[in-house]
């Protein structure tokens, strides 16, 4: 059925290992009946996100980060493809606006659910180091390299730790290489599942009755 695949998609051991999305996340996803391929993938890419996060912990202490916002951010971004599943397997942007007002409907905060949107809009004058950090996790998970997105994120590493442009981008040219070494095993756990959504009749979750 498919909601085991999307209990699947959120709970399954993984190699390499996959962090679980938070509980609230997940919860949501079932009460969405969202897609196990949408659930493989914002995991994969919060999972990255979190990597990305502990790295800026270690290397760059001073840069001021919201962590809990960058992995929410990371673990909804693309929530909007429950109401655009077409948009799991092609292009598409209508899951953005989508996807915010989806949050919204659900009692999410306006600097939270806005994550749906600007993860696509990292150019924007007024983007935030914690939507740079959301919108980069969400090209490293499939090892794709975006040279404006990085310097953008070079510029604040370096402004805050004095460094020159070009030493922090080694140091975020390290850290992204070796993130993109997993990234076959991401792309093949995620398009593992299938991209229908799990309808209301057999809705189930891990631990719960199974109709």
């Amino acid at each position: 059925m498919v909601t085991d695949h999307l209990s699947r998609a959120l709970y399954e051991p993984t190699e390499p290992p996959l962090r679980p999305l938070p509980a609230y996340v997940s919860d949501l996803l079932f009460t969405l009946h969202a897609p196990p391929r949408l659930a493989a993938h914002l995991r994969a890419v919060h999972d990255v996100a979190a990597r990305l996060l502990a790295w800026l912990d270690r290397h760059y202490p001073t840069l001021l980060v919201d962590h809990d916002m960058v992995l929410f951010g990371a673990a909804t971004h693309d929530i909007g493809k429950v109401e655009h599943p077409e948009e799991l397997s092609g292009p598409g942007s209508a899951h953005e606006p989508a996807g915010h007002q989806l949050l919204l409907r659900h009692g999410v905060a306006e600097n939270l659910a806005r994550f749906a949107l600007t993860h696509a809009q990292w150019i924007r004058d007024d983007v935030t180091t914690e939507e740079l950090l959301v919108s980069l996790a969400d090209k490293i998970w499939k090892g794709k390299r975006v040279a404006d997105l990085e310097q953008r994120i070079v510029q604040r590493l370096a402004a805050v730790d004095g460094q020159q442009q070009w030493e922090a981008f080694l140091h975020l040219d390290d850290a992204l290489t070796r993130i993109a070494e997993d990234a076959e095993a991401r792309l093949a756990f995620q398009v593992s599942y299938p991209i229908q959504s799990a309808r209301s009749d057999d809705y189930s979750q891990p631990g719960g009755r199974q109709r």
